[in-house]
Parts: structure tokens; sequence; C-alpha cells
């Protein structure tokens, strides 16, 4: 495997294709995610510089979280035409509790731009590993489709009392027809930014059983499904990664962070202050028959009285420094810049913003409200659903191979090649469409007889093909006579197609 080699960082392999500015940028659109921020310096009144930790709001992990709870969530199912492959399939979502997992991964990507999930074969099972944007770098690609890329897993360890850090970069390469070969190498550095120098795999028990390479045949994609963000990547017009929520709104998410650190700290040190003179704080007489000298003083945790020293005209100085907090200023301040960041990132206004009059709104004027988000979200949708069928594909491509199970036993039998499966994602819209009004339409339109009764279950219950048809079947059987209904709601209830039974 040419051990020796060395990796300053991920981008200097000859196999990687994309522009090192595009991994600094994955890592800052991170610490925008988590909050992380420098320190403000500042000089105090003794002209000393000091630092501090800046009081943030957080909004980039706002709007990725309610971005990602819209677009994807557990009412979410999957179904394909095939039932033995629908069965299994199911099985290995459930299992690796995906829509979860789905939804969690989903928000970090909404922020930084992607993300990819990789299944593999472990212990005879079918298991799914999650991939950051961070972890994932696209080999040679097109604008249009990633179909070889390699994943970076970090790993610590304490060696001599220093931290050493071992990277496992799995490289896989699809040929685009049918094979795809994988490559495990591993690397240790005593620098945290570097990726740094090859070792072998067994210098790590984890890794000791794993193969330097794997060639998977007979596929018809490659075993990895990764989500981008919708919309071009106007950062780097030729790398095939998506754009995360924060590279173009940087500048607004700042002005907002700088309005809620400036509040915070009018508020902090705008509490009541009290100049007095300094002689009012010393003794001035003795106390009789003891030795305690002067008058009471003030609670040693009183912070509202500042002492200056200084008669004015010969009386003492009682005066009251304290100001007034900005409230309204600063309010609608930060209210303009977070209505700034909804409208650039596709969420309807009050989504983030304070919407006093929201509360108080009729579910259809909230799903009118919500047309902004719901655009938006459709075209999330999109790519979602592109990701989630791609990942079906490679599970069951995976499950049909014999070889990468310790039973020799391979759980499904398909050709892919000639028999393409036909999946179907249903996705809650209850958040956009007022439910109480669809129902009462499409029951309607289904009564009249312009909808198929298996449609109308699906619409307006989130049911399955299979859980509509079960439904169908039950009413079909407790509903045997339907002498006092009309034919369109014996219809409706599974009956005949016929006229009202004699």
């Amino acid at each position: 495997m040419g051990f020796g080699k060395a990796l300053a960082n991920i981008t200097d392999d000859p196999r990687v294709n994309l522009p090192a500015s595009e991994i600094l940028r994955i890592r800052e659109d991170l610490d925008y995610y988590a909050d992380v921020f420098d320190n403000i310096k500042f000089f105090n009144t003794l002209n000393q510089q000091k630092s501090r930790k800046p009081s943030t709001l957080s909004i980039t992990h706002q709007a990725a979280r309610k971005l990602a709870s819209v677009i994807f969530n557990e009412q979410v199912t999957v179904s394909v035409a095939d039932e033995p492959i629908d069965d299994f399939v199911n099985q290995v979502l459930a299992d690796n509790l995906f829509n979860l997992k789905y939804e969690e991964y989903l928000e970090t990507a909404i922020a930084t731009g992607g993300f990819a999930i990789r299944p593999y074969v472990d212990n005879n099972e079918v298991k799914l590993a999650w991939v950051r944007a961070d972890q994932f770098v696209p080999l040679q690609s097109n604008t249009n489709d990633i179909q070889s890329a390699v994943i970076v897993n970090r790993t610590t360890r304490s060696e001599n009392n220093k931290m050493v850090w071992y990277s496992l970069l799995e490289f896989h390469e699809f040929d685009g027809l049918n094979t795809e070969t994988i490559t495990n190498e591993l690397y240790r550095s005593e620098d945290v930014g570097e990726i740094g120098q090859q070792v072998n795999l067994t210098t790590l028990n984890n890794y000791a059983n794993l193969p330097e390479q794997v060639v998977i045949s007979d596929i018809v994609r490659p075993t990895f499904a990764y989500f981008k963000t919708p919309g071009k990547n106007n950062k780097s017009i030729e790398s095939p990664l998506g754009i995360g929520i924060v590279e173009n709104n940087k500048n607004v998410i700042n002005a907002i962070n700088t309005a809620q650190d400036q509040f915070y700290r009018e508020v902090k040190l705008g509490k009541r202050r009290i100049a007095i003179d300094g002689s009012l704080m010393k003794p001035q007489a003795e106390h009789s028959g003891d030795d305690m000298s002067g008058a009471p003083v003030f609670d040693p945790d009183d912070d509202v009285f500042m002492q200056v020293g200084k008669t004015r005209d010969g009386k003492p100085i009682i005066e009251d420094l304290t100001n007034d907090i900005r409230v309204n200023q600063y309010s609608d301040a930060l209210q303009l810049f977070i209505r700034e960041f909804e409208n650039n990132i596709g969420l309807s206004q009050g989504t983030l913003s304070t919407d006093a009059t929201k509360s108080t709104k009729t579910a259809t004027e909230v799903v009118s409200d919500n047309s902004d988000t719901y655009r938006t979200r459709s075209s999330y949708i999109t790519q979602v659903e592109k990701q989630i069928k791609e990942l079906i594909i490679s599970i069951v491509q995976l499950a049909t191979k014999s070889e990468l199970f310790d039973n020799g036993k391979a759980p499904l039998t398909i050709d892919l090649v000639n028999q393409p499966l036909d999946i179907n994602l249903h996705f809650d819209d209850g958040v956009f469409v007022d439910k109480d009004k669809q129902l009462e339409e499409d029951l309607k339109v289904a009564m009249a007889g312009f909808m198929p009764k298996k449609q109308f279950l699906k619409r307006n219950y989130g049911l399955s093909d299979d859980d509509a048809d079960d439904w169908l079947k039950e009413l079909q059987a407790e509903a045997p006579d339907n002498d006092n209904m009309t034919s369109q709601q014996a219809n409706l209830l599974g009956g005949n197609d016929g006229g009202d039974d004699e």
C-alpha cells in the first residue's frame, strides 16, 4: 500500500478533486452551527485589555432545526412495491433508527451543505453509517452527481502521555458501470490539523480485521448515498458539494449576534448605580462604651453605591447614574436582522422572528403565512427523496451479495439492472395543509366518485398502499349490508360499484 506516504490535508491526495477552500468552508460552517465564535476583546474603564465570551442567539442552529423538522419527521414512510424487499428494507431502517437519525443529520446538512449515508454489512446485518459534511470528500466527479468519494473517520488515543490522532480514509471508487473498489488507509498524526503518516491498519485494534481493499461487483450504483442542499454552490462553481444556509449569510448572522451581545451587555451593565461622596463611607464618631468606630456601614455585597471622593459646593454628592436600557431599539434591530435572515434562507416571516399576531390566526391563515417555508421545503424534499431512494437501492444491492455475509447466504435475490425498484415515499404535510379543510373537500370529491377510495385514505390518513388495502378489506367485511346507503357512500366504504341493493 506504499506505507510512508504522508498527507498534511486530505486534498493533498492526488485522487481528491476538490479545492481546499471547500474543506475550510465546511469547518467554518460547523462553527456557526455549534455557535463557536472567538472571544471579544475590549478595553475596560481602567484602559486594561480584557476578553469575554460573546452572548449569541444560536440562530444557525434554530434555523436548521426548524427546517429539518418541517422537511422530515417520524411520520415519513417508505415503501417498495416488492413485498419481501419492502419488509427487509423497512426492518433495516427500523433497526438503525432511521427516522430519528435522519432528521438529526439533515439538520447539520442544512447548515453545512450535505451529508452521506453508507450501508455496510456487519455480523450478517445491514447497518448504516452516517457521514457528516466534514467527513465526506468527493473524488473524481461532476457537478451533478458524486459517484466516488473518500470518507474520513478520526479517532484519538493517548500514547506516551501525548494525544495522537488517527484518520481512517475509506476510498470508494465506482467505475460508473457496475464495480466499486473500497480502499482502506490509516494515518497517524500528532498534529490535530494534519492527516499524518500512513501506518498499517493493524496499528489500531478497531481496524485490525479490516481488509485493505474490497471489490464489489455487479452493482448499479455506489454503496453510499449523498444528500446535497438545493441550489447552486456559488462559492465554488465546479464543486459537487452543496452549500448550507451559513455561507451566504455570515454577515447577517454576525449582525444578529452583535445586536444580541450588545443588548445582553447593556442589561448586565445597566444595573442601578448611585454616586456618593466617599466621606459618607468613612466612620465619623465612636460608639460610646465600646471599641467599634463609626456609623453603620453598607452591606459588603452592596454594589449600587459608588464612592467618588469629593463633595460638590461643600455638600456630599448623591447622584443616580443609572441609564435606561434601550429595550425597544435593540429589539427592533434584532428582529430586523432575523427577518432578513429568514428571507435569505427561504423561511416565512415570523418563523424565527417575533410575530405577536401568529397565535391568534386560523389554520388557513397559518398555512398561507407558511407559503415561503413550504416552497423551500419542497426544494429540500426533492433532494431528500433522491438520497433515500438511492440509499434503498444501495441497501438492496448489498443484501444480494452472499460474499459479504458470514453464513454465505444473501437475504435478497433480485436483478436490479433488469428489475429496478419501485420506491415510494410519503411525507406528512400537516404543518402546511389545513387538514380539516382537506378532509372536507376530499370527502366531497370521493363521494361524488371522482377520487379513488384508496387515494382518499392515503391523502388524509397517511396510509401506505398496503395499509390502505387492509382498511378497504376491513370496511368491506364490516359493512355487508348497505341498503340504507347511497351508491356513493357504499363505494366510499368499499362496497359494490353498482347501484343500491334491492
